[in-house]
């Protein structure tokens, strides 16, 4: 099991990104599960993964966050089919 505590923020270059972002959308559209390397670590996010958009405004600057979210359980291997991003 991966490390329990983890908090990475990884530039890419936009090039990279647009794939990334290609092959989620593709991943969220067949609601299917996939795995993406952020920072060298591979992560799985099953199907049943919610996504949410965040915007934050503060001292000068502005932030939008795209954000997948989903608990951890043993039954993890629900999705045979996954996408990797």
């Amino acid at each position: 099991m991966a490390d329990a505590t983890r908090d990475v923020e990884k530039v890419y270059a936009t090039a990279d990104v647009v794939a990334k972002l290609r092959r989620l959308a593709d991943a969220l559209e067949s609601e299917t599960a996939f795995r993406i390397q952020i920072a060298g670590e591979r992560i799985r996010v099953p199907a049943r993964a919610e996504f949410s958009v965040e915007h934050e405004r503060g001292d000068g600057e502005e932030e939008i966050e795209f954000q997948l979210k989903w608990t951890l359980e043993d039954d993890d291997d629900e999705d045979d089919d996954e996408k990797v991003v």
